[in-house]
């Protein structure tokens, strides 16, 4: 297949358009989107370091690099934090969620299983 014809076939899937222009049109949204698009960045720049560190360097890890992976996680943690704020939620209570949903997976032996709602 040739790629100009795989993007006219792939963009008749692309359903997001419509969606995301009404969802713009309500500005209560645009904060929550600038707080998840820096936290997928942020998580983006800390795995590449983690990669790095593999490739690079065979896994051996020197305290710089510890440094600056944990600079990395405080990037991670200030738009964790605001993307809380934005629904209006506390570390506290994600943190309180996290622990419930995993205790109930352990109790019904699936975490390791597959889905978000197993």
């Amino acid at each position: 297949m040739h790629l100009n014809k795989y993007q006219e076939q792939a963009s008749k899937t692309a359903l997001y358009m419509k969606p995301l222009k009404n969802a713009l049109k309500n500005q209560n949204i645009l904060p929550l989107i600038y707080t998840a698009l820096g936290l997928a960045g942020e998580a983006g720049e800390f795995v590449e370091k983690v990669k790095k560190l593999l490739r690079n360097k065979e896994g051996k890890l020197t305290q710089e690099q510890k440094e600056a992976l944990i600079k990395e996680l405080g990037d991670i943690l200030w738009y964790l934090s605001e993307s809380a704020r934005q629904l209006g939620v506390s570390l506290e209570e994600v943190a309180k969620r996290n622990i419930q949903k995993l205790k109930d997976r352990a109790n019904r032996g699936v975490l390791h299983s597959e889905g978000d709602e197993r």
